[in-house]
C-alpha cells in the first residue's frame, strides 16, 4: 500500500460520509427518511438494489469460484428474463398496492400477528447473519492479507468499516443509502473492468489469459438436475431463479426499494436495472478470475503458496491487487471491495432497523410515537444492530467451504422459508394461520437438512437445492395443513388484499 492508495480510500470514505450529511439536512418527513418520499429515480433504485445484493461476498466469491470450480456458476444469467417476468408482473404490482413501510405488515393483514412476527424475525435473523458474513469476508479475506493485519487489526478494521457505514446510513436514511449504493455500484463496475484492462495490457492481449481448454481443477460440466452434483446448468438456473423471486418478493431490502418509487412501472424499471447490472458485473468478475490466473501463470515468481489455485482461490484476487497493480489502482480496487461491503451493510442496517421499529417497537407501544421519535428510535436501533453484527461476524469463520458455500449455507438459509409465508398469503386462497406457520417451520427444517446434511450424518444433497427444496416442501406442507384446519380458520386470516392477488404466477 502506497500513499496514493491510502488517499483514494480516505477520499472514498469521506465522500460517503458527505452524502449522508447532505441528505440528513434534506429529510423533512418520516416518509422521506424511510422511503425517500416514494419518488426516487428507478435507475438509482435499481443500481442500489444491485449494489445491496452484490456484496463483498460476491465480489470475492465470483473470481474465486471461477478460479477453483470453473464457469458453471455463470449459467444463472440464462434465467434472468424469466425472473424479470415473474417478479416484474407477478409480484411488484401486488407489493406496490401496499401502503405501509414494513413488508411484514401484509402478513398480519392475512394471517394475524403471530405470522407477522415470525416473518420479521426470520428476516432479521437472515440479514444479521448476512451482514456478519460480509464483515468477516471483507476483513479476513481482503483487508487482513492486503494490509498485513493481525487478528486485532482485522477486528478494528471491521469496526471502522461498520461505524462509517452506520454514520451515513443513520444520518441520511433511505435516500443516502440509495445514492451511496448507486455510486458504489459504479466503483465496483469500474474496479473489475480496470483489473481486466491492466492484466490484458501487461500480458499483451486477451488471448494470453483466456483459457483454451477446460482447466483440470474445474468441476466437470453437467447439464441436467443432479442432487449430488455441486453445480449443474439447470440446477444453477433454478437456484438463481428461486433466490431472486424469494428475495424480491419477501425481503424488506427489496420491497423497501420498490416502495420508494412512484408506481409499479417505475419499480419494474428498477428491477430491470438491477438484473442488467448484476449480469454485467457478474460476467466481468468471472473474467477477472480468468485474468488473474493468466497473470500468475505468466509471473510465477509472485505466485505464493498461500494463494494457490486449490486451497486459496478466494485469496488469489486480493493477492493480485497487492502485487500486480500500479500505485493508486490498489486503492481503487480496495475501495471497490469496500463499496460492495458497505452498500450491503448500509441496506441491511437501514432495513433491519426499520423492521425492528415498525414490527416490534411501534406495533407493541401503547402510545404512538411522533415522526421525530420514530426517526430517533430507528437511529439508535441501527447502532445496536452494528454492535450485534460485529459480534456475530466472529463466528462465521467456523463455517467450512469457500465463500460461495458460505453464502448458500449461512446467508441464504432462510431466503426461501421467508418467501413461503408471502407465497401462502398471495397465492394460496385457503391458507390459514396454522398452515402458514407449518409452512415456515417445515421449510426451515428442509433448508437445514440440505445445507448441513454431512454434519447431521445424512445423505448429502447439492447446496443448489436449498432454496427450491425448502420452498416446495414448505408450500406443500403449509397448504395441506391449511386444508386440515379450514373449519377453524380465524377471522383475521380472511384475505385482506386485492381480488387478483390470488392469481397464479
Amino acid at each position: 500500500m502506497r500513499l496514493l492508495d491510502w488517499l483514494v480510500i480516505a477520499g472514498y470514505a469521506i465522500s460517503m460520509l458527505g452524502i449522508g450529511r447532505y441528505f440528513a439536512l434534506r429529510n423533512k418527513t418520516l416518509d422521506d427518511y424511510l422511503l425517500g418520499g416514494r419518488r426516487m429515480s428507478p435507475f438509482a433504485v435499481g443500481l442500489s438494489l444491485f449494489a445491496t445484493l452484490t456484496s463483498a461476498l460476491s465480489y470475492l466469491a465470483v473470481p474465486g469460484e471461477m478460479i477453483k470450480h470453473g464457469p458453471m456458476q455463470l449459467s444463472q444469467f440464462v434465467g434472468f428474463p424469466l425472473i424479470g417476468l415473474v417478479v416484474g408482473w407477478g409480484m411488484i404490482p401486488f407489493i406496490m398496492r401496499q401502503q405501509g413501510t414494513s413488508a411484514y405488515q401484509m402478513l398480519e393483514q392475512r394471517f394475524g400477528l403471530s405470522v407477522r412476527l415470525m416473518g420479521a424475525t426470520m428476516f432479521l435473523t437472515m440479514r444479521m447473519a448476512w451482514m456478519a458474513t460480509i464483515l468477516y469476508a471483507t476483513s479476513d479475506k481482503v483487508l487482513a492479507p492486503m494490509l498485513n493485519l493481525g487478528p486485532q487489526g482485522t477486528i478494528l478494521a471491521s469496526i471502522l468499516m461498520c461505524v462509517i457505514t452506520l454514520i451515513y446510513t443513520a444520518e441520511g436514511g433511505m435516500r443516502a443509502v440509495v445514492i451511496t449504493d448507486a455510486v458504489q455500484s459504479l466503483i465496483m463496475l469500474g474496479g473489475a473492468a480496470a483489473v481486466i484492462v491492466i492484466i490484458t495490457v501487461n500480458l499483451g492481449g486477451v488471448s494470453a489469459w483466456w483459457p483454451h481448454q477446460w482447466a483440470a481443477q474445474w468441476d466437470e460440466p453437467r447439464f441436467g438436475f443432479d442432487s449430488t452434483t455441486r453445480i449443474t446448468f439447470l440446477g444453477m438456473i433454478t437456484s438463481a431463479f428461486a433466490w431472486y423471486v424469494c428475495t424480491c418478493g419477501s425481503d424488506q431490502m427489496a420491497i423497501q426499494r420498490w416502495l420508494s418509487t412512484r408506481d409499479a412501472p417505475a419499480a419494474r424499471r428498477s428491477l430491470f436495472t438491477t438484473l442488467g447490472a448484476e449480469m454485467l458485473v457478474g460476467i466481468l468478475l468471472g473474467m477477472v478470475g480468468l485474468a488473474v490466473v493468466g497473470y500468475f501463470t505468466a509471473h510465477p515468481e509472485q505466485f505464493t503458496e498461500s494463494a494457490s489455485l486449490i486451497t486459496g482461490a478466494d485469496r488469489l484476487f486480493p493477492h493480485f491487487v497487492m502485487v500486480g497493480l500500479p500505485a493508486g489502482m490498489t486503492g481503487v480496487i480496495i475501495a471497490a471491495v469496500l463499496s460492495a461491503a458497505m452498500s450491503s451493510l448500509a441496506s441491511g442496517m437501514n432495513s433491519s432497523s426499520l423492521v425492528l421499529t415498525e414490527d416490534f417497537v411501534v406495533r407493541f407501544r401503547s402510545k404512538p410515537l411522533t415522526d421525530a421519535g420514530r426517526m430517533r428510535v430507528v437511529r439508535w436501533i441501527s447502532v445496536a444492530i452494528g454492535i450485534i453484527v460485529i459480534l456475530i461476524s466472529l463466528l462465521v469463520s467456523r463455517i467450512e467451504g469457500n465463500l460461495l458455500d458460505i453464502c448458500y449455507r449461512a446467508v441464504n438459509l432462510l431466503t426461501a422459508p421467508l418467501f413461503v409465508l408471502f407465497f401462502m398469503a398471495m397465492f394460496v386462497r385457503w391458507a390459514t394461520t396454522f398452515g402458514a406457520l407449518t409452512a415456515a417451520v417445515t421449510a426451515v427444517a428442509t433448508a437445514v437438512r440440505i445445507a448441513y446434511a454431512e454434519p447431521l450424518g445424512l445423505r448429502p444433497i447439492s447446496m443448489m437445492w436449498i432454496m427450491p427444496g425448502s420452498f416446495v416442501v414448505g408450500v406443500f406442507c403449509g397448504s395441506l395443513a391449511s386444508l386440515m384446519l379450514i373449519p377453524w380458520r380465524p377471522k383475521h386470516s380472511a384475505p385482506a388484499m386485492p381480488q387478483d392477488a390470488g392469481k397464479p404466477l
